[in-house]
């Protein structure tokens, strides 16, 4: 089960399109009139968040993540932008593929232009979907940290929550024999525990970083012995 599907995410498709198409608007400013109608691309988006290969990557995390940074706007520099890239950051998705933020990045490279938003802030939104590669953005890049935040917020989940996240992981990686697949995991497990700080912005850290890391390490015991 994904572990986002069992908090209240009820947000239904329509109006996680209309969200789509406010931040769309917000992105385009004011000085742009008309542009392509955002519909065909949220349905597009969606439709890459509901592919049948996963089972963490879903549109339940794609909600949550729009839902954290909610919590977070008050931190970011430029929200809308922060949205966009929330919805481009695992547009594409295959487990068995390293480059899946580079190729979602040149998803939105593409996108964003046709639907009128100006290269500056489809730069940024390019740029903040290839940092979370590493979650770890500059000290000087209140909308990376927003971002990364959201992203990392299901570290910070109570234990049973964590659990159905890691099997959810697991279950998308299931063509992985188990030695490979906790020789990486572990490591993954071992970079996130290594960064000074999980979760750079004031109310995430205060929120979630001590939960966080008990996760991270429980689960990290656990695989390891």
């Amino acid at each position: 089960m994904n572990p986002e599907s069992r908090k209240a995410y009820p947000i239904a498709p329509a109006e996680l399109a209309r969200r789509w198409a406010d931040t769309v608007a917000e992105a385009r400013g004011s000085h742009t009139t008309g542009g392509p109608d955002p519909a065909p691309y949220a349905d597009n988006l969606l439709a890459r968040w509901a592919e049948p290969q996963r089972r963490y990557h879903t549109v339940a995390h794609l909600t949550a993540v729009l839902e954290r940074i909610d919590e977070l706007a008050g931190h970011a520099d430029d929200l809308p932008v922060v949205q966009l890239a929330a919805w481009f950051h695992d547009a594409v998705y295959r487990p068995d593929r390293s480059e899946n933020e580079e190729r979602s990045a040149a998803l939105a490279e593409r996108a964003l232009p046709e639907l009128g938003i100006g290269a500056a802030r489809t730069a940024e939104v390019a740029r903040l979907v290839r940092l979370t590669v590493t979650h770890d953005p500059s000290p000087d890049d209140p909308d990376g940290e927003v971002l990364c935040d959201a992203d990392l917020a299901v570290l910070g989940g109570s234990p049973d929550d964590y659990a159905a996240y890691a099997a959810a992981v697991r279950e998308e990686y299931a063509f992985v024999p188990d030695p490979d697949f906790t020789a990486g995991r572990a490591a993954v497990l071992r970079q996130l525990l290594a960064l000074p700080r999980l979760f750079r912005t004031p109310l995430a850290y205060d929120r979630w970083e001590h939960t966080a890391r008990r996760n991270l390490a429980t689960e990290l015991e656990l695989l390891t012995g």
